[in-house]
């Protein structure tokens, strides 16, 4: 749903920063690699010191790298297969490195084992949310389903709950519990977007399957 909304509203607000970057001569899988670059440096020095405030700003700030380079792709008339590959492959990297590092952090300072799994099964189920997708469209399949919880939402309540967490460090008092609930949230429904997903894909495959059955059989006939 955020990434229906949310990414419609952004691409217009970053479309003028977009033609900026065009007019100096930055490419847009420069700005890929850059928001990568800073999204990891966000989430893997900040976040493994229990420093979420500050990781969360500097996430922020590159994550939108993920709808800048889109945008200046398409004003500059120079989309491709190579660049979506890029962008799909880096953000990848990126989620992984935010779930890593709370996985670092509650393996670490945090001292939670319990928490570091959730942070992991966070990280690993939102690669195969993704991968359930990108495997079903490549059989020929068309994955007519979204699900409950898409990368947007992962990282928006993800982020926005380590990020006021965070604010436990400026004196606010019990607020630290936002990112455990956050993380749990994310777990289950990732769980439950995954299982969309895989139900999905069956239904679509054996309707398909049967599409052809029955073309086959229609042309023995003839």
């Amino acid at each position: 749903m955020l990434n229906k909304y949310a990414r419609a509203f952004f691409t217009r607000v970053l479309t003028p920063f977009a033609a900026l970057l065009l007019r100096i001569g930055v490419s847009p899988d420069a700005v890929t690699l850059i928001g990568t670059a800073g999204v990891m440096a966000g989430a893997l020095v900040f976040f493994p010191m229990g420093e979420f405030f500050w990781g969360t700003i500097v996430i922020t700030v590159f994550v939108f790298s993920d709808l800048v380079d889109g945008n200046m792709a398409r004003q500059a008339g120079i989309s491709s297969r190579w660049g979506a590959f890029l962008d799909s492959t880096l953000d990848r990297v990126a989620d992984g490195a935010i779930f890593g590092g709370f996985a670092l952090w509650y393996a670490g300072g945090g001292d939670d084992d319990v928490l570091c799994a959730v942070a992991i099964f966070c990280l690993a189920s939102g690669q195969v949310v993704s991968y359930t997708k990108a495997r079903g469209e490549s059989i020929g399949l068309p994955v007519a389903v979204n699900g409950l919880v898409e990368r947007a939402e992962r990282l928006v309540i993800s982020l926005v709950a380590a990020g006021l967490a965070g604010l436990h460090a400026f004196g606010v008092p019990g607020i630290q519990v936002l990112l455990p609930i956050a993380l749990w949230i994310v777990a289950a429904g990732s769980l439950v977007t995954l299982v969309q997903r895989v139900v999905t894909v069956r239904r679509e495959s054996a309707e398909a399957d049967a599409a052809a059955a029955a073309e086959q059989g229609s042309e023995a006939a003839q």
